[in-house]
């Protein structure tokens, strides 16, 4: 076997990996890639086009607003940046309650960026989270992904360290976990690394529990964001699947 291809995990149905090098790794032989990012990007991606809204991925960035001007959409700020006028951020809980905008652009250093870069690829994006694991998994299999032929890949987001290296983040594991459960019976199989990744489930007696308790979720309970994890932590209560095609999410 070619060294240059063993990193995709060759010969299985769905495949599993971290981050942005992950994602350009599957995304190069995946016929469709799964990003989860529950702490916040595809939580709030999920809660925005559940209500209607076409979200844009965008690399975390001083870009973003001049971005939504050319594509006619708005921007969110972040999350400690909302106003009256500006209401719309990388917090699930705002986006419940702000006003329904046709187009948002939503940046995020990890899953927006992420998705940005893998819709370049052409090959569908799907956006996953504790809240649509299952409707994600039962939807991909529908589509007839899953062999080996037409091969999943399933990306953790992971946060980042200051210094801008990786970041492994427990929720997203689970997240991608969750997503793995949906998909443990597809043709291809699983690789060894999904297989691992699944195995996280069954050592967590406490879904939400563990989200709350991990490290992402203590800093955005601790810096006053506690309603975001509650609805990050929301398990399999949404049937919503939001795909990117051309470069926005929108409901499959």
């Amino acid at each position: 076997m070619h060294p240059d291809t063993v990193y995709a995990q060759p010969g299985s149905g769905a495949r599993f990996d971290w981050g942005l090098a992950g994602a350009a790794e599957l995304g190069r032989v995946c016929a469709v890639l799964v990003v989860v990012d529950v702490l916040s990007f595809t939580t709030a991606v999920e809660v925005s086009v559940a209500r209607g809204m076409r979200v844009h991925p965008f690399p975390w960035g001083e870009q973003a607003d001049e971005y939504a001007r050319r594509v006619g959409a708005v921007a969110a700020v972040g999350r400690r940046q909302t106003s009256g006028e500006r209401p719309w951020s990388l917090s699930p809980a705002a986006l419940r309650t702000a006003p329904v905008v046709p187009d948002l652009v939503l940046p995020s250093p990890n899953g927006s960026a992420i998705c940005a870069a893998a819709s370049a690829t052409g090959i569908p994006v799907v956006a996953a989270s504790l809240r649509n694991a299952r409707a994600v998994g039962v939807w991909l299999t529908g589509q007839g992904y899953g062999s080996t032929r037409a091969p999943i890949g399933v990306v953790a987001s992971g946060e980042r360290w200051p210094d801008g290296t990786l970041r492994p983040a427990v929720e997203d594991q689970l997240g991608a976990a969750a997503v793995l459960d949906a998909l443990s019976a597809v043709p291809g199989g699983l690789s060894v690394e999904a297989a691992l990744a699944l195995a996280t489930l069954a050592s967590v007696p406490d879904l939400p529990a563990a989200v709350r308790g991990c490290v992402s979720g203590r800093e955005l309970t601790e810096t006053g964001f506690a309603g975001d994890v509650e609805i990050a932590v929301q398990v399999d209560v949404s049937e919503v699947v939001p795909v990117l095609r051309n470069g926005v999410f929108s409901a499959a």
